[in-house]
């Protein structure tokens, strides 16, 4: 009982966890929207009744698309690659930052509607912090000049803060809690990426060798894709006013 109750206890610190990061990226995004907002003179609002409705659409398009995942050659199986940040990628560039954040929020929670946790949630608090950790920059910097140039480099920038962040949130977070949530010993989790690539022998080189190189190509992914589709997709996104 005692372990069991452990057990629960551990799972509870970790939602409450879970809970305090969706709060603060949503507050730095909020907060740096609406500076930016005020220094362009913009007096319109963060969250409109359309960008609402857009967001739930672009949302579930995104949890979707979350359940859809490739594995890949270098890295363990519990890693793969899906493209459920393309939609929010696009909705972040469309609507600003906050649309972004609670895009990639809504969608983990469609995500866990549509297919149940097989990692003890600690899976979608990775797609989560990570998919922020491109959104949200990538949605400031086109935010506060949206022209082709500043895309491209919101985009560049996007996929190498997503990319440094989740190695090391991976190998500092990530994977001993995971170990700890799941059950499974952090060296047997380690030897499944050695397995597949002998330098791989701990979780910093699990980081480097499995998770960046994930990241760069999944960013890639999203950043071509985005490049392709926005200017497209920009014409659904605003009303007939022009107005967004």
């Amino acid at each position: 009982m005692s372990n069991l109750q452990n057990k629960v206890a551990e799972n509870m610190l970790f939602v409450a966890e879970f809970a305090a990061l969706v709060f603060v990226i949503f507050l730095i995004a909020y907060v740096v929207e609406k500076r930016i907002h005020l220094k362009n003179g913009d007096r319109e609002r963060i969250l409109s009744t359309r960008k609402l409705a857009m967001i739930g659409i672009f949302s579930a398009i995104s949890a979707v698309l979350m359940t859809i995942e490739l594995p890949v050659p270098f890295a363990p199986p519990f890693y793969k690659i899906d493209l459920s940040e393309l939609p929010i990628l696009i909705i972040c560039f469309a609507y600003g930052p906050v649309a972004g954040v609670m895009t990639e929020f809504i969608k983990i929670l469609l995500k866990l509607v549509i297919k149940s946790t097989s990692t003890a949630f600690v899976g979608e608090l990775a797609n989560f912090s990570v998919g922020c950790a491109m959104v949200l920059p990538a949605g400031i910097i086109y935010l506060e000049k949206k022209t082709k140039h500043m895309a491209m480099l919101a985009c560049f920038v996007g996929v190498l803060c997503m990319t440094v962040f989740g190695s090391a949130f991976n190998a500092v977070y990530l994977l001993p809690k995971f170990s700890e949530l799941y059950g499974m010993p952090l060296d047997a989790i380690v030897g499944m990426g050695t397995a597949i690539n002998p330098r791989i022998v701990n979780v910093q080189t699990m980081a480097i060798f499995a998770v960046a190189p994930l990241n760069l190509l999944k960013g890639g992914i999203d950043m071509l894709l985005t490049r392709l589709l926005y200017k497209r997709l920009s014409v659904i996104l605003k009303d007939r006013s022009g107005r967004r």
